[in-house]
């Protein structure tokens, strides 16, 4: 049962064959919909050594662990801090999200630069991550006719219009579909089974939103006050972040965090390890 983190998060993060800068928790947990059967998505940055870039013999830039513990399936994913930052400051909001993930299992000062720098980095063009990832969901839930793309393409389409209308990442489809009288019991639904049948009530009324809410994101997106590039100082201060740590190495073995509720709102307090 994987409603809530398991406390191991951290440890199975940890097995990775490099020192990590952050894990967090994404998927369905950060989502606010995840089921008695649902995966565990950590999402993680690592560091390579400076011999593993410069070198004829280079480090992996993306790391992936799958496994099953305690039950619960687990797909574990982490990129070299390089690539991560290269792809922060492109137009894709899965980094983001990740990066700024209130369910955080592993943290270092590193983490804390990074999460500093992203609202710098967030530009209107985000807007196309999030209507490419709705077209793809919305086509998976019309060909399954299952719950899940469902939930996923409401959520993509409300965070990235929450985003372009504030700036700010929000990604709990509790808070974001409060809107929807309806979305609260498909999140029930979806609790009770990882795979299960979209309500057929439910595809009328997603018939009628999903459009209404990708138009009002295209809107926003117009809209926004965001910049149409990220901030070249900040850019500046990523690269500079990305050399220093690159050089430096990582001190110690970070922080773990061991995350609390979803619903609690906020980044739960490190605890030395």
């Amino acid at each position: 049962m994987t409603i809530e983190v398991p406390p191991w998060a951290a440890e199975t993060a940890r097995a990775l064959p490099r020192p990590l800068l952050f894990a967090t928790v994404s998927g369905a947990h950060l989502y606010g919909f995840a089921s008695v059967d649902s995966d565990l998505d950590l999402r993680a940055v690592h560091l390579l050594a400076s011999e593993e870039v410069v070198g004829l013999r280079t480090g992996p830039q993306t790391l992936q662990h799958m496994g099953v513990r305690d039950g619960v399936e687990l797909d574990v994913v982490s990129h070299d801090l390089l690539k991560f930052a290269k792809l922060l400051t492109s137009r894709n909001g899965y980094v983001l999200e990740q990066l700024l993930s209130p369910l955080v299992v592993v943290t270092t000062a590193v983490h804390a630069e990074l999460v500093a720098l992203a609202p710098r980095l967030v530009t209107r063009h985000h807007a196309h991550h999030y209507l490419g990832f709705a077209a793809t969901q919305e086509r998976l839930y019309a060909r399954t006719g299952q719950l899940k793309p469902a939930l996923y393409t409401l959520r993509v389409l409300l965070t990235g219009i929450h985003l372009m209308r504030t700036g700010r990442v929000e990604t709990d489809l509790g808070v974001l579909g409060t809107g929807l009288a309806y979305v609260p019991d498909l999140i029930a639904a979806k609790r009770e089974a990882e795979h299960g049948p979209l309500p057929a009530d439910a595809a009328a009324r997603l018939a009628v939103d999903v459009p209404r809410l990708r138009a009002e994101l295209e809107t926003a997106r117009d809209a926004s006050t965001l910049p149409e590039r990220s901030d070249p100082a900040a850019v500046e201060a990523l690269h500079d972040l990305v050399v220093r740590t690159r050089l430096h190495g990582l001190p110690g073995r970070g922080r773990v965090v061991l995350p609390g509720p979803r619903a609690g709102g906020g980044r739960p307090g490190p605890v030395a390890r």
